[in-house]
């Protein structure tokens, strides 16, 4: 059973994904909404993410919502290192904190400010580790940065049942077909 179940998937800049109110941000999250209420039903209790932009943030959304209807969800925001958001433009710091006081638990992997890369793998490592089950949004034919915590997922599995669900094109283009028809009045 799944009780802790990580979230990971693009930044925003993978997939063409400039402004929060991009259409295809509705679909995403949507994908989301439909993967993760199964896995509540099944006794689901944390989310756990890094607060990265992109898909992690758009998931937090999700969990917030959903809190509204399952008040018992909790979502946890491991940064990799202090203060990651220092470089991010002015309207993502506003998201990035106010996903952040909204969280039920906030702590950095690392207790510092970014040195380097190896912040990024510890993150990944930690959270394939403290959790039970890993949601992607992720393609496999579309190489980004979700790569990196996918192959540490499947290397995980090779001594741990560690299922690793994605969201991939395809299941995105489902969701779209899916809302579209619901706009539809037949």
């Amino acid at each position: 059973m799944i009780k802790v179940l990580a979230i990971s998937g693009y930044k925003p800049f993978e997939l063409g994904i400039f402004k929060n109110n991009d259409p295809a941000v509705y679909y995403i999250k949507a994908a989301f909404k439909k993967a993760l209420q199964s896995k509540i039903d099944e006794g689901l209790e944390w989310i756990l993410i890094s607060g990265q932009l992109g898909a992690e943030l758009w998931a937090a959304e999700v969990v917030l919502d959903l809190k509204v209807q399952y008040p018992d969800l909790k979502l946890a925001i491991i940064t990799p290192f202090l203060e990651q958001e220092a470089s991010w433009n002015d309207n993502n710091q506003e998201w990035y904190h106010t996903i952040l006081a909204q969280a039920d638990f906030v702590n950095s992997v690392t207790k510092k400010k970014y040195e380097n890369p190896w912040q990024l793998r510890l993150k990944n490592q930690f959270m394939i580790e403290k959790s039970d089950g890993l949601l992607l949004l992720y393609d496999q034919d579309k190489e980004g940065t979700p790569k990196y915590i996918f192959e540490l997922g499947l290397k995980y599995q090779e001594n741990n049942e560690y299922p690793i669900d994605l969201i991939t094109f395809y299941d995105l283009q489902m969701i779209v077909e899916e809302e579209q028809m619901k706009q539809v009045d037949f």
